[in-house]
């Protein structure tokens, strides 16, 4: 199925039908088709996520019909005709579609018409030169050689891999060393370069390599999540190169084996200690790279780019954009996510659900079918789980709220004798969370039988002991006893020293207290 988002986000950024049909895997006769219809539909971008390109479909296209039977085209002439100069591989293309409606056949979409005659003419060698715009492209790519960085604390050699980005219209390059070629640092150097270039190219040519495109082929593309996303971000159109197709992004692959040779090879007997030391001298000599004349034209790379290119490409954004790691996570139980060394909390709704996890260096993000349904400001380290309040059920919220202070403050707004057993409670443990579940306990006998009643069984309590229990409080409140006045028992006999035996009980005698 048609990308039927990516076709009018790019529209919308006004690219040509043909660059919008190569990065969607798609005619520019089938692209103007969308557009129109999107405007007639009056579909314009952003889209909500929720509307998807089957949504899509059934709204530009309803009971739309596919049609067979097509007219072969005959290579061998386009071939030869291709060698005059001025023509083009779309005039052809537009003399074929002529051909084929005087004969009443069908002809084939652009895309197929050119993927069928490249095959054919790498059969026989053949080269489509194509002239580059200023600010149009940027291709990248690795070295295949590395650089090797010391570690200072064992000595080890670390490996440096080199990231290569030219603009194929001035060849001016940019180029940066990493530990690795994973996708965050993948992501990093395009933001590293288009900020060295000072601006945005409209289309990014990279390899077919899986940090940044996961399926390329000739009806369909997907790209790494984060890669896309950066793209949006920019502005930018990816289009990669045809699998094993070098020549879709030559000006890169022959940077790349220059800078092999002026960079690397120049440095192969620096030792540096830090990819900041190793990327500085990469810079120094990239620098000196970008200023060596031309042998058979005038000026240099970085002239070229000055005069002809720098004025054509696009602004950059306001800020760059920061790196993020996507990954695909179901909720359990808990409703908590791990991330680094802290475990962020998610809605409770969405337990058993599969989510996607989107991390940067400062925040965490959770989407679910697109929607982002939880969002953190992300920590180093935590030993306790994040959570927020509104993620959680009523009870475990309740729960969380229990605190000596929130159970003193209960106790005040109670009454005094209340206020004493709680401080009981929690006063009466090494531990004042070991009190907690007493107090708990005490607040719900408080819903059942009144705060009146239970301030008043508490004061009961407390007038036979200074530690009264909860099991004491449930009893009196059961039997009512709260509601009894109860008066101390009075002595006849003097008290101050206890009851004491007079000497007639010690004679066996009877004598009365």
């Amino acid at each position: 199925m048609l990308n039927y988002r990516e076709i009018i986000r790019l529209k919308s950024l006004g690219y040509s039908n043909l660059r919008v049909g190569n990065s969607c895997g798609s005619s520019r006769n089938t692209i103007a088709e969308v557009w129109k219809l999107a405007q007639d539909k009056e579909l314009t971008w952003p889209i909500p996520n929720n509307l998807t390109n089957k949504d899509l479909s059934a709204i530009l296209y309803p009971g739309r019909l596919t049609s067979q039977g097509r007219k072969l085209p005959d290579y061998e002439y386009i071939y030869k005709e291709l060698a005059k100069p001025g023509v083009t591989l779309s005039l052809l293309w537009s003399e074929y579609c002529e051909k084929c409606r005087h004969e009443g056949m069908i002809p084939y979409q652009h895309s197929q018409f050119s993927d069928k005659y490249h095959a054919y003419a790498a059969s026989k060698k053949a080269t489509l030169r194509i002239t580059r715009k200023p600010g149009e492209i940027m291709e990248v790519d690795w070295v295949g050689n590395t650089l090797s960085v010391i570690d200072e604390t064992t000595g080890e050699e670390i490996k440096a891999y080199v990231f290569v980005a030219c603009l194929p219209c001035s060849l001016y390059s940019y180029a940066e060393a990493f530990p690795d070629m994973k996708s965050n640092h993948w992501i990093e150097a395009h933001v590293h370069a288009y900020s060295f270039f000072g601006g945005v190219t409209r289309i990014l040519v990279p390899d077919n390599l899986k940090t940044g495109v996961i399926k390329n082929t000739s009806t369909e593309l997907i790209l790494n999540h984060s890669y896309h996303e950066m793209a949006e971000h920019y502005g930018t159109a990816i289009i990669p190169a045809r699998p094993f197709t070098p020549r879709d992004k030559a000006n890169a692959e022959r940077t790349v084996g220059v800078i092999e040779t002026w960079i690397l090879a120049a440095i192969r007997n620096r030792k540096c200690f830090s990819f900041t030391e190793v990327n500085a001298v990469i810079l120094e000599k990239l620098t000196e790279f970008n200023k060596k004349p031309f042998q058979k034209k005038k000026g240099s790379r970085f002239t070229a780019f000055e005069e002809e290119e720098k004025d054509f490409l696009m602004p950059l954004p306001a800020s760059p954009y920061e790196t993020a790691i996507w990954s695909k996570a179901t909720i359990q139980p808990d409703y908590l996510i791990p991330v680094g060394n802290c475990k962020y909390s998610v809605p409770y709704e969405f337990i058993g659900k599969k989510i996607e996890v989107r991390t940067t260096e400062k925040t965490i993000e959770m989407f679910f079918h697109g929607q982002r349904i939880a969002s953190h400001i992300r920590r180093a380290y935590s030993q306790e789980p994040i959570y927020v309040p509104e993620h959680m059920p009523a009870n475990h919220r309740q729960y969380l709220a229990y605190n000596s202070e929130n159970f003193l403050k209960w106790g005040e707004n109670i009454g005094d004798n209340a206020l004493l057993v709680i401080k009981n409670f929690l006063y009466m443990h090494k531990i004042e969370r070991q009190g907690y579940k007493s107090c708990v306990s005490l607040m719900r006998l408080a819903d059942r039988y009144s705060t009146n009643r239970l301030e008043q069984a508490c004061g009961t309590a407390l007038t036979y002991t200074p530690s009264p229990s909860l099991k004491n409080i449930a009893t009196i409140l059961k039997n009512g006893l709260d509601k009894v006045k109860v008066k101390p028992p009075s002595l006849q006999s003097d008290t101050s020293h206890g009851i004491t035996r007079g000497a007639a009980y010690f004679r066996g005698g009877k004598e009365k207290c």
